[in-house]
């Protein structure tokens, strides 16, 4: 069954990668291509033309908001065409916001109940945004998989992208787990490779029904020396996604506290800003009987 994405989008060469990336991963999804109608409502340009036009405050901010709705309007509107173009059933989901753009992607993911959020490294927010920002926020925040597209990508991985294999980092956990179960649903046509890292004792395998394991799991062990685990296995989960044509890697997001805000794990962190290729962050809460 097709899923329902979200894709964040404002135009730049990173979001336009998303989409692209998206309809690859995604084949035949239904997408709301979302823009983010922030203030001041209008670009730099349109505003310096604006105010000579302008006979008082009132008027310029009357003006800059019209513009400005055509002007975002035009650019959501660019962004259903490529999501069209490259496959998918998409419609534009323009939001007028004030407060955090990351936080609202993430609440818009509960207003059409989509099955998750594709976002762009880089280029999201009225600022160049970089991770850390737009989309930290939404991987902070956002109750379902949040897919992270770097940008640029080379030509073999994206190539990767059509059928290459779901790595999936696996430690036995119940993160873990959830983080398997999103890849098979979100993803049932691909290969899925399991992936543990660690020093120490491998992790249980996954099981089926009848208690017997229901995937082989493959174990990299590091030496981390001196430096931080979470760093070492981020890196491992990111080379071993190379070495096997990886279209997308799949980690667990780790912990929540007291409020909703999800707090990221360090390896989902360190594998998300360190990757080339797609990483897919599965949200703890997330559970199979919620996708549409």
């Amino acid at each position: 069954m097709p899923v329902d994405a979200i894709v964040g989008y404002d135009g730049s060469p990173g979001a336009s990668a998303a989409i692209a990336a998206g309809a690859l991963l995604f084949p035949g999804a239904h997408g709301w291509i979302t823009y983010l109608w922030v203030p001041p409502f209008a670009s730099d340009k349109v505003r310096r033309r604006l105010r000579p036009m302008a006979r008082d405050a009132n008027e310029l901010a009357e003006m800059v908001e019209r513009e400005g709705e055509c002007e975002a309007q035009r650019i959501v509107g660019m962004g259903v065409t490529l999501a069209r173009a490259a496959g998918w059933h998409a419609e534009p989901l323009l939001k007028r916001t004030w407060g955090p753009e990351g936080l609202r992607i993430a609440q818009a993911v509960e207003d059409v109940q989509a099955d998750l959020v594709v976002v762009g490294a880089r280029g999201l927010g009225g600022t160049q945004a970089v991770l850390g920002s737009v989309s930290d926020m939404v991987l902070n925040y956002c109750p379902k998989p949040v897919v992270v597209v770097p940008h640029p990508m080379l030509s073999a991985e994206y190539e990767a992208l059509a059928d290459g294999p779901i790595l999936v980092g696996w430690d036995g956990s119940s993160g873990a787990a959830t983080a398997l179960a999103a890849a098979k649903r979100l993803c049932p046509q691909r290969d899925v490779l399991l992936i543990s890292v660690g020093d120490g004792p491998a992790p249980a395998p996954p099981v089926d029904s009848s208690g017997a394991a229901a995937a082989d799991v493959l174990r990299l062990t590091v030496n981390r020396g001196h430096g931080f685990r979470a760093r070492a296995v981020s890196e491992a989960l990111v080379a071993a996604a190379d070495d096997h044509g990886a279209a997308l890697v799949v980690v667990g997001s780790r912990g929540c506290s007291g409020a909703r805000d999800v707090v990221l794990g360090s390896v989902a962190v360190g594998t998300v800003h360190h990757s080339h290729r797609p990483v897919m962050v599965v949200p703890g809460g997330w559970e199979v009987a919620s996708v549409s």
